[in-house]
C-alpha cells in the first residue's frame, strides 16, 4: 500500500502540523480557500524550529495528480462543505480521514465518501502564530479507525506513517468509542475555559473545580446510557479520573475553543455539545449545564453571524 501522497485540506494548527511533519518523507499540498506560503516553519515543544516546503493550493484550483490520501482537518462545522467541494475531483477509492472533534460529520462523511473513512482521535496540540507559522504545543497520540470496523490495513499503514514522521499513532477498532471519550472530555473543558477565558489547568482552583464536577455529573449518566464507558473505572469515578488526569496533563494549553472565541472564530459547540444532549433527550436524562453552555455558545454564533456596525 503507497501513501505518498497527501492532501491537507483545512490548513489550521492541527493541519499544518500534520502537513510539517509528513513533508519530511511524502509529498504534501496543503488544500486552503486563501493563500499561504509554500515555506511553514514548525516550532517544535523542544523549541527547535523545522523549515519545510510544501505545495499550496486553492480548493477551487485542486492540483493533479489526484491524492494517495485525504486528511480533513477542517473545524467540524466546516467539513462537510470541504467535503462537497473536493468530492467530484477525487477519483473513487481515495481514502479520506477525518480529524474533526466531537461526534457530528464523521457518521454522515462516512456514508457519504466514495472510499474508505477512517476516523482520527488526537492528543496533539497545536497553535498558529501566523500564516507561515505554527506551534507544536505538546506531544501526544493519535488513534485511527473506520466506524464500521473496517479499513484495518489502511489504518495500520497511515498510523505507521505518521509515526514514522513523528506523530504517535496506533490503528484501533474501537474508534466510536475513543470518540465519544474525547468529546466528554472537551464537554468538560471547552465551554468552561472559553467562557472564561482561562488555560486548562486553571480549571484546578476552587472558583472553577465545583463546575466541572457539575458538568461531570451530568456527562456520566449519558456516556452510560450511551454504553460508552471511561479508560480506566467506572461510572463518574472514572471520567473523574480522565478528565483531571487531562487537564493536569495539559495545564498550560489553550483548549482549541477558547482559541476560537479569543480570534473571533466559530467554535466546535454543535459538534461538541450538541450529541451529548440529543443522547440526553434519547434517554430522558437532564443535563441543564451542558444546556445552557450550548445555548450560550449558539448565541455568541448568531452575534458572529450578524453584520458589523461599521466601527
Amino acid at each position: 500500500m503507497t501513501l505518498t501522497r497527501h492532501w491537507i485540506v483545512g490548513p489550521g494548527a492541527l493541519g499544518r502540523l500534520i502537513a510539517l511533519r509528513l513533508a519530511g518523507a511524502a509529498e504534501v499540498t496543503l488544500i486552503a480557500r486563501r493563500t499561504l506560503p509554500a515555506e511553514q516553519t514548525l516550532i517544535t515543544p523542544e523549541h527547535a524550529a523545522l523549515v519545510r516546503r510544501v505545495g499550496v493550493a486553492h480548493i477551487e484550483a485542486l492540483p493533479s495528480p489526484p491524492p494517495d490520501v485525504v486528511h480533513l482537518t477542517t473545524k467540524a462545522h466546516g467539513a462537510e462543505a470541504a467535503h462537497a467541494a473536493l468530492a467530484d475531483h477525487l477519483p473513487d477509492g481515495v481514502p479520506l480521514v477525518l480529524w474533526q472533534n466531537g461526534f457530528a460529520c464523521q457518521p454522515r462523511l462516512s456514508e457519504r465518501h466514495a472510499g474508505p473513512v477512517l476516523c482520527a482521535s488526537t492528543t496533539e496540540g497545536a497553535h498558529v502564530q501566523d500564516d507561515a507559522r505554527v506551534t507544536h504545543a505538546g506531544h501526544g497520540h493519535t488513534f485511527l479507525g473506520s466506524l464500521d470496523g473496517r479499513h484495518g490495513e489502511l489504518a495500520v499503514h497511515l498510523a505507521d506513517t505518521l509515526a514514522s514522521a513523528g506523530l504517535p499513532a496506533e490503528a484501533v477498532d474501537d474508534i466510536r468509542r475513543r470518540l465519544w471519550r474525547k468529546l466528554a472530555v472537551n464537554a468538560a473543558i471547552n465551554p468552561l475555559v472559553a467562557q472564561f477565558g482561562i488555560r486548562n489547568g486553571e480549571l484546578c482552583d476552587a472558583f472553577y473545580r465545583p463546575r466541572v464536577e457539575t458538568l461531570l455529573a451530568e456527562l456520566a449518566p449519558i456516556l452510560a446510557a450511551e454504553g460508552v464507558a471511561p479508560p480506566d473505572g467506572e461510572g463518574i469515578e472514572g471520567w473523574r479520573r480522565l478528565v483531571w488526569q487531562v487537564i493536569e496533563a495539559t495545564a498550560a494549553n489553550r483548549a482549541s475553543m477558547l482559541q476560537d472565541v479569543q480570534a473571533g472564530r466559530l467554535t466546535e459547540h454543535e459538534a461538541i455539545l450538541a450529541p451529548l444532549l440529543a443522547a440526553a433527550e434519547r434517554h430522558g436524562l437532564a443535563a441543564p449545564d451542558l444546556a445552557d453552555h450550548l445555548t450560550a455558545l449558539r448565541a455568541r454564533a448568531d452575534a458572529l453571524a450578524q453584520p458589523g456596525d461599521g466601527c
